[in-house]
């Protein structure tokens, strides 16, 4: 089977796997209070290819092939995404009426609701953790490690100086901390989980990072250039708002060849980092190439 369409049939399948789990965990949208819940799982199954979670899946696979046990922790990782998704949206932060093509959560529930939504992913993306069937002193550990990249060591910290960057120059130093925080940690994170709950070895474990590091990073600087040259259409929410709203990006900075030229690097140096790992690592390397030419 052709590398790219192994690749998309093997994502639909994680991502079948990890809404079944988020589908079960959270309270049915008519339990009371009804509002939140409805707003919860309005936000978890609008859409996405749940890139996090199926990173989680697909390292924890290089070594064991029961992914099960792993499920919960890659869907833990989904609902801490998607809680930073919704308060992305809100007005006082990116003031975004779209997200995965569907009006943001609190564009239908309120914003008041929509931050509350959020907080409940947020803090029950830790209690899925401890649901999982790995070993307890992995779920410890692990919802420790959450905790740091979500807060003001990572995915907050990033927000926060995000914010206080709209409408400066930034320089590099600056640039790569907001995109680190805001997206690469969270991302290296996830193939971390998964390698070190399937037993990689220490030698697997620090390439798998590297190219967990190189991916968040490429996917982000992504991101900036889909905001300029993307759809609505395919991107699912509105484009041009970065610069609209004078954010830090990546081709703010250093302009859009420059910014193309530092995704490919990125793939390129990702993809030799998990090299060493041959055909196990293939889904992996695959998920690499589309990076470069996705279009959402």
């Amino acid at each position: 089977m052709d590398k790219k369409v192994r690749l998309k049939k093997d994502m639909k399948e994680k991502q079948e796997l990890v809404n079944i789990i988020l589908d079960r965990y959270l309270p049915r949208k008519d339990e009371y209070p009804k509002t939140i819940h409805k707003a919860m799982r309005y936000s978890i199954f609008a859409g996405g290819k749940r890139i996090r979670p199926y990173l989680t899946m697909s390292t924890y696979e290089i070594y064991r092939k029961e992914v099960d046990k792993i499920v919960p922790v890659a869907a833990a990782i989904e609902m801490l995404h998607t809680y930073s998704l919704i308060h992305d949206d809100l007005p006082d932060i990116d003031n975004d009426d779209y997200r995965r093509g569907k009006k943001s959560c609190h564009i239908l529930f309120g914003e008041g609701q929509a931050l509350l939504a959020g907080d409940a992913l947020l803090v029950s993306s830790f209690d899925l953790i401890t649901l999982s069937e790995i070993k307890s002193e992995y779920k410890v550990n692990f919802v420790r490690e959450l905790a740091e990249v979500a807060g003001v060591n990572g995915l907050i910290g990033g927000q926060m100086i995000d914010i206080e960057s709209e409408g400066k120059k930034v320089d590099q130093k600056t640039i790569n901390y907001i995109h680190n925080n805001k997206t690469a940690k969270l991302i290296q994170l996830s193939v971390r989980f998964g390698a070190i709950a399937g037993g990689a070895p220490d030698s697997e474990l620090k390439a798998l990072e590297d190219y967990g590091g190189k991916m968040g990073l490429a996917f982000q600087i992504a991101d900036d250039l889909l905001d300029i040259e993307g759809t609505p259409d395919e991107l699912g929410k509105s484009v041009g708002k970065d610069k609209i709203e004078g954010k830090a990006t990546y081709p703010s900075v250093f302009g859009i060849a420059a910014s193309k030229s530092k995704l490919q690097e990125l793939i390129k140096e990702a993809r030799e980092s998990i090299a060493p790992l041959g055909e196990k690592a293939e889904l992996l390397d695959a998920l690499a190439e589309y990076m470069l030419t996705r279009k959402s």
